[in-house]
């Protein structure tokens, strides 16, 4: 019916439902993201709530669309049963060991679900480009975004279920209950093809934002993503109800000599320390020693960020060990002495 009247479901207004009712808070949001995308007039952004929804067809009659509620309302799922990201961790596919919920305005969920996967469900492999630490997470970040933000864009709002994540010890699948035309294939998807989101309205403002882009370029985007970082492209599963996105993670790989340190420390510091310690131990202290190569005089607590730390016991623990093992020693006073690596010890 909607469509006979050249309509869209998240086009619909909601009867009762003003602005003066959403939140502030992801109103301001959308403007800092339109002021740096460049997409929308400076003036525009400058104009009041009211003005600037209007612009965005955000509005029919004063009331907010379905679009504007799922965009800018604190609780989207008061109105859709469902408009919440769900997260969990699983041993195996009968075995959850914790879960989260994203919930909140789609253009904040995205954010914090990206943050969430960060905090508890991914690790980084840290390495260090002379004094700069670098972070290599196993699903590149930028096919992850695209990854999320294609699900919440897309979603189908009216099914009633959350979108899923699903994280595992070897892969992170995405389920989203889209909706594809029949003439929609798999490969259809993944070559060159018209940008056709099944809720416009929520879309043009992620667009607006500058978070996707409006040509249909969401997916090969998200596959070169994993291609540039040496790895496996996502695979895409369509299903009556939805469809599946799988990453492959990428194994936390250990120290490989001459990769990241030199031919002689990566060598010999694993033929002399890495049984006795472990891979784990031994990396963080052939940091520890690097830095202080480096820096003779570093304190424990830069020496903790070094090696990304939250506390300094944990580096006292293995510059006891260093110490015991013969590798460094403090020279002069606990305050204002200098580290000394012994080079012998190779």
């Amino acid at each position: 019916m909607l469509k006979k009247q050249g309509l869209h479901w998240d086009g619909v207004a909601l009867p009762g439902l003003k602005v003066a009712d959403l939140d502030p808070g992801a109103l301001a949001l959308f403007r800092q993201q339109a002021v740096r995308s460049q997409r929308l007039p400076e003036a525009m952004l400058q104009e009041p709530d009211t003005a600037l929804l209007e612009r965005l067809h955000l509005l029919e009659e004063g009331l907010c669309k379905r679009a504007t509620v799922l965009l800018f309302h604190a609780d989207p799922g008061r109105w859709f049963t469902g408009a919440f990201v769900k997260i969990g961790f699983f041993e195996t596919d009968a075995d959850l060991l914790y879960q989260d919920e994203v919930n909140g305005p789609l253009l904040v969920q995205v954010n914090k679900t990206i943050e969430v996967l960060q905090a508890k469900y991914m690790k980084a492999l840290i390495s260090y480009d002379g004094l700069q630490r670098v972070e290599t997470w196993p699903v590149p970040l930028p096919a992850l975004r695209e990854a999320v933000l294609n699900a919440v864009v897309h979603k189908d709002y009216t099914s009633g279920a959350p979108i899923q994540i699903s994280v595992y010890a070897d892969k992170l699948m995405i389920w989203n209950s889209g909706r594809l035309s029949p003439d929609w294939t798999v490969e259809r998807l993944l070559g060159k093809h018209a940008s056709a989101p099944f809720n416009p309205d929520v879309a043009n403002a992620f667009f607006r934002g500058g978070q996707i882009e409006s040509w249909g370029r969401g997916i090969e985007r998200m596959v070169q993503a994993c291609v540039d970082a040496g790895l496996q492209a996502p695979v895409l599963q369509l299903e009556d109800g939805g469809v599946w996105v799988t990453f492959a993670l990428a194994p936390a790989k250990p120290l490989v000599r001459g990769e990241k340190w030199g031919e002689k420390w990566g060598e010999k510091w694993g033929e002399k320390w890495g049984e006795k310690w472990g891979e784990k131990a031994t990396a963080t202290r052939l940091a520890l020693m690097q830095a202080m190569r480096r820096n003779p005089q570093i304190s424990t607590v830069a020496l903790a960020a070094e090696v990304g730390m939250a506390s300094t016991s944990g580096v006292e623990k293995h510059l006891k060990a260093l110490r015991e093992a013969g590798c460094i020693r403090r020279v002069g006073p606990a305050k204002g002495g200098t580290w000394e690596v012994m080079e012998d010890v190779l």
